[in-house]
């Protein structure tokens, strides 16, 4: 239980510090925004969702180095999209290290699935909610020019 609860705290920070330091630079209620944009105060909220999903999910898969690792680079390119958007306002490329995070968790899921079909699904949403967040990022990139 102690190790479960650690991988959920160690995402947790990873995924959530970024936030924190760019949360005084907050120029999105200002953008204009795509159709479906959600209300600022629900991303911290699915965030946090999200990120305890998937501390779940490298729990189940740990003991294999490889899922891991690959694991914790996708997490750490999530990490630093936020700097990206909201710390530089540099929409583009966020859009682009945005497609990059998605490389990356299609590739994370696939391995993911050969060892722990579990371990899969509880990160079916967080593809979900980037799949939508490429949808916001997108919009922002050609309704803010």
């Amino acid at each position: 239980m102690k190790r479960l609860l650690l991988y959920i705290f160690i995402t947790l920070f990873i995924g959530g510090i970024p936030s924190i330091s760019v949360i005084t630079n907050n120029v999105y209620p200002s953008l204009v925004k795509p159709p479906l944009s959600p209300p600022g105060i629900l991303f911290p909220i699915v965030w946090t969702i999200l990120f305890i999903l998937m501390g779940i999910s490298v729990y189940l898969v740990r003991d294999k180095k490889e899922l891991r690792t690959i694991y914790f680079i996708q997490l750490f390119i999530n990490a630093l999209w936020t700097p990206i958007f909201f710390g530089l306002n540099n929409y583009l490329f966020a859009l682009i290290w945005l497609i990059l995070l998605l490389i990356t968790v299609i590739i994370m899921l696939y391995k993911f699935y050969k060892e722990n079909k579990t371990s899969f699904y509880l990160n079916i949403p967080y593809l979900i909610w980037l799949l939508f967040a490429l949808y916001l990022n997108t919009g922002i990139c050609l309704l803010n020019k």
